[in-house]
């Protein structure tokens, strides 16, 4: 799956290989956390990725899953810091939107991640649910990407993530 857009961002599925570059956009494995270097990586050799990129490098990445009751859940959308407010996060929505086999696609992000929930609300994602117990004193939210646009098990479409 290629994906461009018109600021000349490509949207693809990772190669294994993409794994350092895309560790050091993510702010907690860029920062030596070993369990997400792991988890990147993992990512990356499981072909769960969406990249986003310019001639520069990656600018975010995506991770599309289905271990959600067996429907799509973006696991993760990260955004480089110094590639936000550029429709990035957007662009990775779309792209796992696109990708998405399952009839619903799923996200969630902790009540404390306001930018994600502004991100999640233009995009249309609506909340479903509220989840206490993963992060001590920030609950986590959960939000459906609107049917219409799901993947294929309801109509095609474009757009997903968690921050």
């Amino acid at each position: 799956m290629d994906i461009q857009n018109s600021g000349g961002i490509l949207v693809r599925t990772a190669a294994p290989s993409d794994w350092t570059a895309i560790a050091g956009i993510d702010t907690i494995a860029a920062a030596g956390d070993p369990a997400r270097r792991a988890a990147v990586r993992r990512w990356c050799e499981e072909g769960l990725v969406l990249v986003a990129e310019d001639p520069s490098g990656p600018l975010g990445y995506g991770v599309l899953e289905y271990t959600f009751f067996e429907q799509g859940f973006v696991t993760m959308l990260m955004v480089a810091s110094g590639a936000r407010r550029r429709g990035v996060g957007s662009l990775l929505l779309g792209a796992a939107g696109a990708a998405c086999t399952a009839p619903k696609l799923f996200t969630s992000t902790n009540v404390s991640n306001l930018p994600m929930q502004r991100l999640l609300q233009r995009e249309e994602w609506r909340a479903v649910g509220l989840l206490h117990g993963l992060d001590d004193g920030d609950p986590e939210l959960f939000f459906l990407r609107p049917s219409a646009r799901a993947g294929t098990g309801t109509a095609a479409g474009a757009g997903a993530g968690r921050a």
